[in-house]
């Protein structure tokens, strides 16, 4: 596939990100309607498309309740309207999806697979994460469309959308594992998952939990007079899901998946220089 053949919609955290890593063409053109996304996509010609348009809120996701026309256009009606520009141009649509769709018991629940039904319909930005990947599922049976659900990223630069960013921001921080993405490792995943023209939902997560504090004290080994606390998740009193996502879909692809604690090092390293 060659670069040329590529379009990025949406110039965002995500967005921009691929669009270097691909050197591909991107646009931030406004989608409202199917005429919208059919000149988008004309306009460039791609065999495939990356939809990186989302909404997660202003400042968090709890922004989305104060955004209800925002969010549900950003995360369903322009995810629709694209699927169908792609399917009846026969053109392949990848679509940025979420793994905050799930309720989760560290007790109960091995790491979830692609096959579990969505069912964290707690927050107004996962029902429209959940909505949006129904359909697009159920449309793959006839479509060219690759879903991939990613989850907190995590990126080696300095970017306010990063977890490393947000999390040496705060004074405190929890202590529940959870599954990340890892951008450097989620570049590599989609560039390998277009060359084998993969399709459906995959999770693109790296192996394991990330716990913020294993995290943070390697930050703190190169910036030693950074300080933090621990508090218990339960007196944050937000609505949120913690949650461990399967890898092994992926990997049966042929893609070697790194276990996130590995990337730690090679990570805070490359954030301090950038």
């Amino acid at each position: 596939m060659k670069n040329k053949d590529i379009l990025i919609l949406g110039k965002g955290f995500i967005g921009e990100r691929l669009q270097e890593a691909l050197g591909c063409a991107i646009s931030d053109a406004m989608i409202h309607s199917y005429e919208d996304a059919l000149k988008a996509v004309e306009s460039f010609k791609p065999k495939v498309l990356i939809n990186c348009i989302g909404f997660t809120g202003k400042k968090n996701v709890d922004g989305c309740e104060d955004a209800i026309d925002e969010t549900l256009s950003a995360n369903v009606f322009v995810p629709l309207m694209l699927a169908e520009v792609a399917f009846r141009k026969k053109i392949k649509l990848i679509h940025i999806s979420s793994g905050c769709i799930f309720h989760f018991d560290y007790k109960k629940d091995a790491p979830l697979n692609e096959e579990k039904e969505p069912d964290f319909f707690d927050l107004f930005y996962s029902r429209t994460k959940i909505y949006s990947e129904r359909a697009l599922k159920t449309l793959s049976k006839q479509a060219n469309i690759l879903i991939l659900r990613i989850r907190i990223p995590l990126d080696d630069r300095n970017h306010p959308r990063s977890i490393l960013n947000k999390i040496i921001s705060f004074k405190k921080v929890i202590d529940l594992p959870n599954s990340v993405t890892y951008i450097p490792d989620f570049i590599k995943a989609l560039k390998h998952l277009i060359k084998v023209d993969a399709r459906g939902v995959f999770n693109v997560v790296n192996k394991g939990g990330l716990r913020y504090p294993e995290l943070l004290e390697v930050y703190r080994k190169y910036v030693p007079d950074f300080t933090y606390e621990v508090i218990d998740y339960k007196k944050l009193k937000l609505t949120r899901t913690n949650i461990l996502l399967s890898t092994k879909k992926l990997e049966k692809t042929g893609f070697k998946v790194r276990p996130i604690k590995e990337v730690f090092q090679e990570c805070v390293k490359n954030y301090l220089k950038s």
